[in-house]
């Protein structure tokens, strides 16, 4: 374990990933002793009112104590987000749920039942003074997840407190599935950052809100898919300002994730969408080799089956059409390496949405400011 001074100043580095599966050469193999004393070192932090990122099973998040107003003004500060889109509160135990909402009816608690601890977000009926007013943007709900990684569950456990921990990154820039991410984004911003090497998922969690009627409304679409969700659920629905263009207009998000371009890489991305796939990858070479011809740098976001038809300065893989779980998890990484290439002009495939496709098409129009070409 150690200290690493970065930026303007020290950011506290902690490896918990025994050296494995990490891009920084200088983080080494961690006895459990040590990753026992990371944690108690990183709960400190938290519970001193500052800012630890951590691994989840979907992305790095950014935490910080979800009660004190301080400590959760650091995340906005450092992220640099807008003040009026909510938190999520990370908690390690289902006997934190009754310190923070009023209730939960029983739709959410079978949810709770099926995917908890995982990558399912459900807002609920705050407690009036039981978390800052930062956390829930002024709504009269909240939203609470219990994660899957065991780094996440031991660090709220040790710092005793719900964390609220929305994703480690510059608000807008591609979500961290590596230490080295949030590293690149928050570094000299931030407490310290706890290196549990790749997230799995690769996508932020499913937000979803229950209604007392068996009825399940999805505010942000995840892995924890509306199939999976109606298996539990008497009916399941998509919030409408979800649809595309809606959101940026609505007075105040419900949800994390429903307002705002997220995930954006620094050059210009655009989507290619159809049903003949013969069509959408002409018009994916074409719009690369146009680009190219101004003099841009190049790249492709493209399925195995397809990757063959694309020159590009640089081609991404985002595994096979058939296995978009794949996807999920290189999308992020794939947007922040156009970053690290100095790609100014980009092309993505859509996928069908159907099942995670939901979630990484969600994503890739956030990330493309709704520039869609349909063919």
């Amino acid at each position: 374990m150690e200290s690493k001074h970065c930026g303007d100043e020290a950011t506290k580095y902690w490896n918990v990933n025994g050296g494995a599966d990490t891009e920084d050469s200088e983080y080494t193999g961690s006895h459990e002793d040590e990753v026992n004393k990371a944690i108690r070192e990183a709960a400190d932090l938290l519970r001193a009112g500052r800012t630890v990122a951590f691994p989840t099973e979907t992305v790095y998040g950014l935490g910080a104590d979800a009660r004190s107003n301080e400590a959760v003004e650091r995340i906005f500060s450092a992220k640099g987000r807008p003040s009026d889109n909510p938190l999520i509160v990370h908690i390690a135990d289902l006997s934190q749920l009754d310190e923070i909402v009023l209730d939960v009816n029983d739709t959410a608690r079978r949810l709770m039942e099926a995917y908890w601890p995982g990558p399912l977000t459900l807002v609920l009926p705050v407690r009036p003074g039981a978390v800052s007013p930062r956390v829930t943007a002024g709504l009269s709900t909240v939203a609470v997840r219990m994660p899957a990684h065991p780094i996440a569950l031991r660090l709220i456990a040790a710092a005793g407190c719900p964390v609220a921990a929305p994703s480690a990154n510059r608000s807008g820039r591609p979500s961290p599935t590596l230490a080295s991410h949030v590293g690149e984004d928050l570094a000299g911003l931030i407490g310290g950052i706890v290196d549990g090497g790749p997230t799995g998922v690769g996508l932020e969690s499913t937000v979803a809100e229950a209604g007392p009627d068996g009825t399940v409304t999805v505010l942000r679409p995840g892995s924890v898919t509306s199939e999976a969700l109606a298996r539990v659920a008497a009916s399941v629905h998509t919030d409408p300002a979800l649809h595309s263009g809606r959101e940026e207009n609505s007075p105040a998000p419900r949800s994390p994730g429903m307002k705002y371009t997220h995930y954006a890489p620094r050059g210009s991305l655009r989507i290619v969408r159809g049903q003949d796939p013969e069509a959408v990858a002409a018009r994916v070479q074409a719009e690369l080799a146009a680009a190219e011809a101004r003099g841009e740098v190049t790249g492709v976001l493209a399925y195995d089956e397809h990757l063959h038809r694309y020159r590009a300065s640089i081609v991404i893989s985002l595994g096979p059409i058939g296995a978009l779980e794949t996807a999920a998890h290189r999308l992020y990484a794939g947007l922040r390496r156009f970053d690290e290439e100095g790609a100014t002009f980009m092309v993505a495939e859509a996928c069908p949405e159907e099942g995670v496709g939901v979630a990484v098409m969600n994503r890739l129009l956030k990330a493309a400011g709704d520039e869609v070409i349909d063919v």
